[in-house]
């Protein structure tokens, strides 16, 4: 039987020390990170997702860090091609790899596959966005629940992006978002090794309210400001610059800002732990 290589997943929460802890791994390996953080793939989002340093990328190859900018369209269909492309790539040579991030959906779609869902078309897109402007998100939930009403029932209400692109694809194909959902998990040529890296609550919350800190000193509110004219970009919908944006529009202080900004980092810490608690496969390690 042929050796099979080895993909290993380090998950964890924001702020667990996950990139520390995967270059000292890749080092000791002789290997590569591949990034599966959604908003470290942007160029524009340094500081505000804390991304790997230019130092730390010169210590380890790093793929998916600042690769793509924040006006172009991503997803995790894209993303877990493009991941089995440059492990096609990296397996000839090496033995192992590991993919790190906090983002579940990407962390999902690489080990268990993601349904072939269609890119939605420029024209489509723009449509939902003025109409998700105009008619507000109640009545594009209404209209889901009438064009799909399987999706309706499990779908986040409250959640404006994944209401419109369920929407979208209802309008653009003619056929239910659910019908293009088959949830059946893809085998992949590779063996796959979970580990969840944690630490105590307080330390994490802690380490968290730290690290906000550190971004504004290291320029977190020049980075938000100079993307202010692209703030619509869903990229941009994100912990850390959506804060800062009401800050500059003067509703709220410096002060709340930052206590914002760590109070929805923590809460989305909680939504990490929550999410990968359910998966089995994974080895946790207390940091």
């Amino acid at each position: 039987m042929p050796h099979r290589k080895k993909l290993i997943v380090i998950v964890g929460p924001t702020g667990v020390g996950k990139t520390d802890y995967c270059i000292d791994m890749a080092k000791e390996l002789g290997t590569c990170i591949l990034n599966a953080d959604s908003r470290q793939i942007y160029s524009e989002l340094k500081i505000g997702t804390a991304s790997p340093t230019e130092e730390q990328m010169r210590q380890v190859k790093h793929y998916f860090v600042g690769t793509r900018s924040v006006t172009e369209y991503y997803n995790a269909s894209m993303y877990e091609q493009d991941v089995q492309d440059v492990l096609n790539d990296v397996f000839k040579e090496k033995d192992t790899a590991i993919l790190s991030g906090g983002s579940m959906m990407y962390i999902d779609a690489v080990c268990n596959g993601i349904d072939d869902i269609p890119t939605v078309d420029d024209a489509t897109r723009t449509l939902m966005k003025r109409r998700l402007a105009e008619e507000g998100l109640d009545v594009l939930v209404d209209e889901l629940k009438r064009l799909d009403p399987e999706h309706y029932k499990i779908v986040d209400k409250k959640n404006p992006r994944r209401v419109v692109h369920a929407l979208e694809i209802c309008h653009m194909t003619g056929h239910t978002y659910t019908s293009f959902r088959k949830n059946i998990k893809k085998e992949r040529p590779y063996d796959i090794v979970k580990i969840g890296l944690n630490r105590p609550r307080e330390e994490m919350y802690d380490r968290i309210n730290r690290r906000v800190y550190n971004m504004i000193d290291n320029g977190l509110i020049e980075e938000a400001h100079s993307l202010l004219p692209m703030r619509h970009l869903n990229a941009l919908n994100t912990v850390g610059y959506k804060e800062m944006f009401d800050y500059f529009d003067n509703i709220i202080t410096l002060e709340e800002a930052i206590r914002r900004i760590q109070s929805n980092t923590r809460r989305y810490m909680r939504k990490q732990l929550t999410w990968f608690s359910h998966d089995k496969d994974i080895e946790w390690k207390n940091l």
